[in-house]
């Protein structure tokens, strides 16, 4: 399974924690950046990610300081349901019930330990559909301008 990656300076030391351990996990992981500690915007991350979620139909993970800004801006891409999780069961309730499709977290507020179980947690839940999917219809019906 692939997976996106991306985030903005202030998430990048959690990015490339991560993204090394999703390699070690055997994930293919497709690295948008940013590539250091100089500073960028997390919309212009948050949107690329989104959007490489959306063509490649895949997973996404993305990290800018407090994960608020990079999942704002990656939820306006048509598709993306990005949900910043604290925790592990919000990242699979996330899945579960909302079909999430991009992890967010927050660099500078979520410790590498602690973001590998919510990462853990986010990739090994599925969607249970049922009533839920009547509930994310909803949300797409919102987008939609329905």
């Amino acid at each position: 399974m692939k997976i996106v990656v991306a985030s903005d300076h202030g998430g990048f030391d959690l990015k490339e924690s991560l993204r090394l351990y999703l390699k070690e996990l055997g994930y293919e992981v497709l690295d948008l950046g940013c590539y250091d500690h100089n500073s960028v915007d997390y919309p212009d991350y948050g949107r690329l990610a989104g959007e490489r979620v959306i063509e490649e139909n895949c997973l996404g993970l993305v990290v800018c300081g407090t994960g608020i800004g990079i999942s704002l801006a990656a939820n306006k891409v048509k598709g993306v349901r990005a949900a910043l999780c604290s925790e592990e069961y919000s990242a699979t309730m996330a899945r579960r019930h909302n079909n999430a499709n991009i992890l967010a977290l927050g660099g500078r507020t979520t410790g590498v330990d602690l973001a590998k179980s919510i990462l853990d947690a986010f990739l090994k839940a599925d969607f249970e559909g049922g009533r839920h999917e009547r509930r994310v219809n909803k949300i797409i019906d919102i987008e939609e301008g329905r």
